[in-house]
């Protein structure tokens, strides 16, 4: 983050007593990244955030994946994964279905009416979005409001729990990372303040309030981490409830940042995606599209020029209004297109023609490009329209 935030009860100097009403000590955990040589934050227990009871095996949703190949763009329909009621019966963090992956980032989805149990993520950054739904997200340095269009960023081995607060299904569009993810370093001043030309601004970041205090004993954590054959997990048992923090300061911290707050850069002709970038990973970065004005040179095509980017999978997450490059494909809300590196990508052919003298869209979608290839999970499996290679042609294999 490297925005300063102190939340609670501290001591005046870091690492020196700071005791209880009753005259025992607080205990001081420090979370940092990198080998402490980034990022940081400390914590001030009431208990000892080491001491455990119990642990076993986590027995994770299926993470495997396949190759995608024949290399083929898709169209994943994400809504169909969670159908009638049945989300009412699923929670944020063991409801999700595997969609996309690769050794750098996974994405998944969820549609959660439950509750989640106490979690955190071992191998990496998680990052959120909410298509619909609004949720409490209680964490270790306090509670967070998630709605419609916010980024929930949960740094890495961040303790949680995702509770759904409305009547309708909380959709939740999940991206996790086996590294921290953070606003593209081109915005940022040596120093980590984001810069005058960046679209957005630490106003738009919002973190948690004051300590969320929890009594419990004997209190179980689903833990994610990395294992022999990749992706695994464990159950933790502590004696004492891990949200038991009264105060803590640093950089780093989980919070959220709305859509709607993203300032999109326009030009007299049509902008590269590097404009859309809201933030990054280790080989992946995430950009948003936000209703917006288009380009306004009199001869401008508003919709994207077709397009190879030669070194990255293209994943896009359709979560409101129009987009108009794809009418005529079967996109819809709640859908997935993915256009992998090898393949030239870009709009349905009428509406290059159907665009022109537009003045703005109406569209909204979260996208991420990964410098990995990025595989089928059972998820995106289980919701592939077969169909979406061939809209741009008209006709498929003949066999």
């Amino acid at each position: 983050m490297a925005y300063y935030r102190s939340v609670g009860s501290i001591p005046p100097k870091r690492h020196t007593q700071h005791r209880t009403p009753e005259g025992g000590l607080f205990y001081e955990e420090l979370m940092g990244e990198e080998g402490f040589s980034s990022d940081s934050s400390l914590l001030y227990h009431r208990g000892v955030p080491s001491a455990l009871v119990d642990a076993t095996v986590w027995e994770l949703p299926d993470q495997r994946t396949t190759e995608n190949r024949p290399l083929l763009p898709r169209h994943l329909k994400l809504h169909s994964l969670f159908p009638g009621e049945e989300w009412k019966r699923a929670d944020v963090v063991t409801g999700r279905r595997l969609v996309l992956g690769n050794a750098d980032v996974r994405i998944s989805y969820v549609a959660a009416g439950e509750s989640s149990p106490l979690y955190r993520n071992a191998l990496g950054d998680e990052c959120v979005y909410v298509e619909s739904g609004e949720a409490t997200v209680e964490t270790i340095f306090g509670a967070l409001i998630a709605r419609q269009g916010d980024y929930v960023l949960l740094p890495r081995s961040t303790t949680h729990r995702w509770v759904p607060t409305g009547t309708e299904p909380l959709r939740a569009y999940v991206i996790e990372a086996n590294s921290h993810i953070a606003p593209p370093k081109r915005y940022l001043s040596r120093y980590g303040q984001l810069l005058e030309h960046s679209p957005y601004c630490e106003r738009d970041l919002h973190g948690p309030g004051e300590p969320l205090l929890v009594d419990g004993t004997d209190v179980e954590v689903l833990v994610k981490h990395r294992g022999s054959r990749g992706v695994t997990g464990t159950r933790y048992v502590y004696p004492t409830h891990p949200f038991d923090v009264v105060g803590w300061d640093g950089c780093l911290y989980p919070y959220t940042f709305n859509v709607s707050d993203f300032e999109p850069i326009t030009g007299r002709v049509h902008q590269p995606p590097p404009v859309h970038q809201v933030f990054e990973g280790n080989n992946f970065v995430i950009c948003n599209f936000v209703p917006r004005k288009v380009d306004y040179h009199p001869l401008s095509i508003p919709v994207p020029y077709y397009h190879a980017n030669v070194d990255s999978d293209e994943v896009m997450f359709y979560c409101g209004g129009n987009y108009e490059a794809r009418k005529g494909s079967g996109i819809g809300q709640g859908s997935i297109s993915l256009h992998p590196g090898g393949h030239s990508h870009g709009p349905q052919p009428a509406a290059v023609e159907r665009s022109i003298g537009a003045e703005s869209f109406d569209e909204l979608a979260v996208m991420v490009d990964t410098f990995r290839p990025l595989e089928l999970g059972e998820g995106g499996t289980a919701s592939e329209d077969p169909a979406y290679a061939w809209t741009w042609s008209g006709r498929g294999p003949q066999r």
